[in-house]
């Protein structure tokens, strides 16, 4: 039994791991040859400014006096440079923005599996490529650059990461940090030589990041007085800065200035995802090799943003994020970055039409580079007669393509060079994401080949365990036959030395050779398959297909409830009326009721806001005084019922209420002073970090009846929850508590009802008792209908508040009375804690019922788990990504707990295997 146990955690484990290695590999590739233009560049150095989180309306709109936030910015668009919206692609964080900013590509997707480490893959940039760089900034940003540069030509300045705090009283001290740090650096520099010498050279780059907006965006909201005034310091410091540049360099007119943002921000403060305010940016340019404004009479834009911010006058030149990095490479000279993805914007260029289509063609060849690199490695690990190249760019057509855009060159059509070599890069990048994408419908497939072998196999051990197939009939057990186990074998040798002659990863034999043996063990079992069919048939047709459409919809209802939570809340209503079509209604009118009214009121939350959006401590407050009347409520009820109430249990109630008191206290004060600019106070910290101790340990010390234990768990998971709610969610887990456990009476009424004895009450069952195995059943449609109440609240445990898919898209408001210093994995992981809360709660509930029912509800649902594994994605958002991720990872969660037992089964569950079938071997 333990091998079969440890053998169904491994394969879920690969299921798991086979997501990131099949959607989330790196495109990188390495080996091309640096390209860089060969022709003079227009600047020496260049200046760039990123306002981390700043929104591009909030920039270039007039406020309600109908003055500008950013005078300096507004007269650069109108006297001195070129300006547009920045398309930042999704995922809208802080490492890919700055990625696809300086290092022209959008981030790495398998950084998702790899969370905020510094490079977790070696990629080139624009710094790496420069003479030298210093950098003024976050220290979360800067060394990301400075550790993935060759050579020792990169200097950053960070302040200490502890400055990051949302809960300061000023955090616009992080902009000016690095104003003050970079006045300080040019005065030094007249002082030092060898410094002095180095600021002289060409090809240099100077990168002031500001942190500031995006912290006082997530503390206060964009719309807040803190986000717009931030704005206006960081206008006047870069004018400043400009000025200081200019008065150094004696005004010689060969620096290029950018600014821009890594990603906007949502009107509630959050970023991650794709709505427009978090991916349009300003991109404002102005310097050496900078178009000047340009006046036009009429512009065409699909929205109607010129009209609003009154720019209608000026030429709007929108461009994608990752078009900056070969746009700052060609300004300076230096070779583009050999993981570029982006097409350099010529239409921003005040230079030559030479100079436009050399550096166009220099644009094309080095993307060309990372298709061939990609192409050869593909080849290389592939056999000749299987290997499909990409058909849409053959080496003929590549060739063809380069020759004639370097005649047009010659021949001075420059246009038509540019337009070639666009032609060129769109091939490009088609097949790099061709041969990308090579082997993943193969290993799928493989992959869903063992998870459905797998999941044959735990389900034809419940039907052997709950279905008398061979009653009455005195059957051998036949033993496998030889020509299986060679033909397996024969597989299995053959699979492994296709993998061998291409060179593959070790996890693609993790991959293609598990199903073999997996199905060798299902196909042992065929007599138990023949049986199982020959029942089926016995089944009145129109009852088989009726049947089965009532799973199969039932199934895709959970599909939905995954991405349009409504459909939830149509579920909670259709099982409020369950009770009328069943005895359960005239048999127990009091628990119908009760079943009644708590779904109506679970059925609610779906169709709230998203968490976070907005927040009210009130109902926070609400929903502590709720617990705490329950609480006083349950205590009475005890000391009545028990004839002597034990005086440790009576303290542990007590505490636990105490819990939830503190909880409540240290959530209004702390909101207060945040409010107040305060911080977070050290005493409310402490209390906080106590609680989340406690509320692990206490429930273990609680009485073991059914009752109690539960409602210890709920009192100590309701004071960690309340601590990390900032509105409506805190009620959640109360009511979905109260819920689950007039489902445990539910379901003992329908147990009774069928005439199937339950040895205890509801009252009475401790969760130490141990299960015989005599007391396993056959299985009945309740049955599947109770495996499907299952799924459907471990469903609305995670979904109900929010489809909260990514720690990236989560209101970080809900940690602060924990932290609010900036620290992504500690944040992380306590918004993880409150996600699985209500999860905890349902599956509390479900081992208590457990007692109860005497049947394991086993591999209903995998075919969920084949809907989302097929619909995983690895572009778009972080919350795009995550979501599908999530999707699959929770269904998987989900499966591995209703295909294998749990702990406290396992006893039964091997008892069970040794009477019925042969262990794996």
């Amino acid at each position: 039994m333990l091998l079969f146990f440890i053998l169904g955690l491994f394969v879920h484990f690969v299921f798991f791991g086979s997501i990131f290695d099949i959607y989330f590999t790196s495109p990188l590739v390495h080996g091309m040859t640096p390209q860089f233009t060969p022709l003079p560049p227009p600047a020496k150095r260049l200046v760039l400014f990123v306002a981390d989180g700043l929104r591009a309306d909030t920039l270039y709109e007039l406020d309600e006096n109908g003055n500008s936030r950013a005078p300096f910015i507004r007269n650069i668009i109108m006297h001195e440079g070129s300006w547009g919206l920045s398309h930042t692609r999704v995922p809208t964080e802080s490492r890919p923005g700055h990625v696809a900013l300086i290092a022209g590509f959008y981030e790495d997707v398998s950084a998702v599996a790899k969370g905020w480490k510094e490079n977790p893959v070696e990629f080139d940039s624009l710094i790496n490529e420069s003479k030298y760089t210093w950098s003024w900034g976050s220290p979360d940003i800067l060394t990301m650059f400075a550790k993935g540069a060759y050579g020792d030509h990169v200097f950053t300045y960070t302040y200490d990461a502890d400055s990051e705090d949302f809960g300061a009283h000023d955090v616009t001290k992080l902009d000016t940090w690095v104003f003050d740090k970079v006045k300080e650096f040019f005065h030094a520099a007249r002082n030092n030589q060898s410094l002095f010498s180095k600021l002289n050279e060409e090809k240099i780059v100077f990168f002031l990041h500001l942190l500031g907006i995006d912290t006082n965006g997530h503390a206060h909201r964009p719309s807040s007085r803190e986000y717009k005034d931030n704005i206006k310091l960081v206008d006047a410091g870069m004018k400043e800065m400009v000025s200081v540049l200019e008065h150094f360099y004696g005004n010689d007119g060969k620096t290029a200035f950018i600014f821009t943002s890594d990603h906007g921000m949502t009107d509630w403060g959050s970023h991650g995802a794709g709505h427009p305010s978090e991916t349009l940016t300003p991109f404002v340019t102005w310097g050496a090799g900078i178009k000047y404004p340009q006046k036009v009479s009429a512009q065409k834009f699909d929205d109607a943003f010129l009209k609003e911010w009154r720019l209608e006058s000026w030429k709007r030149q929108d461009i994608h994020q990752a078009d900056i990095a070969p746009l700052m490479a060609s300004l300076i000279g230096v070779p583009f970055p050999l993981n570029s993805v982006g097409i350099l914007p010529v239409d921003y260029l005040n230079n030559t039409d030479l100079f436009k289509a050399e550096s166009m063609f220099t644009n094309a060849i080095q993307i060309l580079e990372q298709f061939k690199v990609k192409m050869t490695q593909k080849k290389e690990v592939t056999l000749p007669f299987l290997f499909i190249p990409f058909k849409l760019l053959p080496e003929s057509k590549q060739l063809n393509i380069v020759r004639k855009a370097r005649s047009y060159i010659k021949q001075r059509k420059y246009d038509e060079a540019v337009s070639l070599c666009k032609e060129l890069i769109h091939l490009a990048l088609k097949g790099l994401s061709y041969y990308h994408t090579y082997d993943r419908f193969f290993l799928a497939i493989n992959v869903v080949l063992g998870f459905l072998g797998w999941t044959s196999y735990a389900s034809l051990l419940i039907i052997k365990s709950h279905f008398n197939l061979t009653r009455g009939v005195n059957k051998e057990v036949k033993k496998p036959s030889h020509l299986l186990s060679c033909s397996c074998i024969a597989i299995g040798v053959f699979v492994a030395f296709f993998l061998l002659l291409q060179d593959c990863p070790w996890t693609y034999y993790i991959y293609c050779l598990l199903p073999v043996p997996i199905w060798y063990a299902v196909l042992r079992e065929f007599q138990v398959i023949q049986d199982f069919v020959t029942l089926l048939l016995t089944v009145p047709p129109s009852y088989f297909v009726g049947y089965l459409l009532v799973f199969i919809l039932g199934i895709e209802i959970l599909v939905l409830s995954f991405f349009y939570r409504y459909m939830l809340t149509a579920g909670l209503l259709a099982f409020a009326g369950w009770p009328f079509i069943t005895q359960l209604w005239t048999r127990a009118k009091s628990i119908s009721l009760s079943w009644i009214f708590f779904s109506l009121l679970l059925a609610a939350f779906p169709l709230m806001p998203v968490v976070g959006r907005k927040p009210d401590i009130f109902l926070v407050m609400g929903a502590g005084l709720l617990v705490l009347l329950l609480s006083l409520c349950v205590l009475t009820s005890l000391i009545k019922r028990k004839d002597s109430f034990i005086n440790e249990e009576l303290l542990l109630h007590l505490f636990q209420m105490l819990s939830v008191v503190l909880s409540m206290c240290v959530t209004y004060s702390t909101h207060s002073s945040l409010r107040k600019k305060q911080g977070l106070p050290l005493l409310n910290q402490i209390i906080s970090w106590l609680i989340l101790a406690f509320s692990l340990v206490l429930p273990l010390l609680s009485p073991t009846s059914l009752f109690e234990r539960l409602f210890s768990i709920l009192l100590s998971l309701m004071s960690t929850y309340i601590l990390l709610s900032t509105g409506y969610e805190a009620l959640f887990p109360l009511v979905l508590s109260c819920l689950m456990f007039v489902w445990i009476q539910v379901e003992q009424e329908t147990l009774q009802q069928r005439g199937i004895s339950c040895k205890q009450k509801v009252t009475s069952v401790r969760f130490t008792c141990s299960t015989d195995i005599t007391q396993f059943r056959q299985l009945y449609l309740d049955d599947v209908r109770r495996a499907f109440f299952l799924v459907f609240f471990l469903v609305t445990a995670f979904f109900g508040t929010g489809n909260i898919a990514s720690v990236n898209s989560f209101d970080l408001a809900s940690v602060y009375c924990f932290l609010t210093v900036f620290s992504p994995f500690m944040m992380g992981a306590l918004m993880m804690w409150k996600i699985l809360i209500p999860f905890v709660l349902v599956m509390c509930a479900f081992e208590a019922l457990n007692p109860n029912t005497f049947v394991f509800d086993g591999a209903l649902f995998c075919f969920i788990l084949q809907h989302f594994f097929f619909l995983v994605k690895d572009y778009g958002s972080w919350l795009d990504i995550g979501t599908r991720c999530t999707h699959s990872r929770y269904c998987l969660v989900i499966h591995r707990r209703v295909c294998l037992p749990a702990s406290s089964d396992l006893n039964v569950f091997h008892s069970m295997c040794a009477r019925h079938v042969k262990v794996l071997p």
